[in-house]
């Protein structure tokens, strides 16, 4: 870089003077922690996982609201963990955008049912959802369960129905899942972190 003897002087300068307002106190990473603390002061933080990839990001959602006074909680924020094993505070891109995700007009909320042969979804509970899942279930390994083989051994299998586990999860939460999916007699099982 060639530079002459005045730009030399205004370099100079500049650099002193931005170093003595630092010293004063005007330290720009300071200037932002303190926004950043006054925009979060009245918001409820609560540490949660990324719902997109097997990786299990750590984050800290922060929201505004209290529902005992009639105004329902919203998320405002999502950053980063900085105390989480995995992403230490970073977010890959879809991770950065989740606030866009949480507040999508096309986000699904409730369990919904769309009867045979039917074009509408009709909005359903959670019980409900719960007991028709359970009840399909064992209808089919009902029909379906097979305990022996053509040559007499004990196989117990269920090979119509299979299983696929989240990867969010953790590894505790997936050995109990894998546990009861092939107590089941499942075989088709696999996890979201391999699809």
């Amino acid at each position: 870089m060639q530079c002459n003897r005045r730009q030399f002087f205004k370099v100079c300068a500049a650099t002193v003077g931005g170093s003595s307002l630092a010293q004063l106190g005007f330290d720009p990473a300071d200037a932002l922690a303190e926004v950043r603390a006054f925009k979060l002061t009245r918001a409820t933080e609560t540490r949660n996982t990324c719902p997109y990839c097997s990786v299990g990001c750590g984050l800290l959602m922060y929201s505004l609201g209290d529902t005992s006074k009639n105004a329902p909680a919203e998320i405002i924020h999502i950053e980063g963990d900085p105390d989480h094993p995995v992403n230490r505070g970073t977010l890959c891109p879809k991770g950065a955008g989740l606030l866009d995700f949480v507040h999508s007009e096309s986000r699904l909320k409730y369990p919904e049912y769309r009867a045979p042969g039917s074009k509408a979804w009709q909005r359903i509970r959670w019980d409900d959802a719960f007991t028709r899942i359970a009840a399909l279930m064992k209808a089919d390994r009902d029909k379906h369960f097979i305990a022996r083989n053509d040559k007499g051994q004990t196989v117990n299998r269920w090979l119509t129905t299979g299983f696929l586990a989240a990867s969010a999860s953790s590894n505790e939460t997936g050995y109990l899942t894998h546990k009861v999916v092939r107590s089941l007699g499942m075989l088709a099982f696999d996890n979201q972190a391999r699809v």
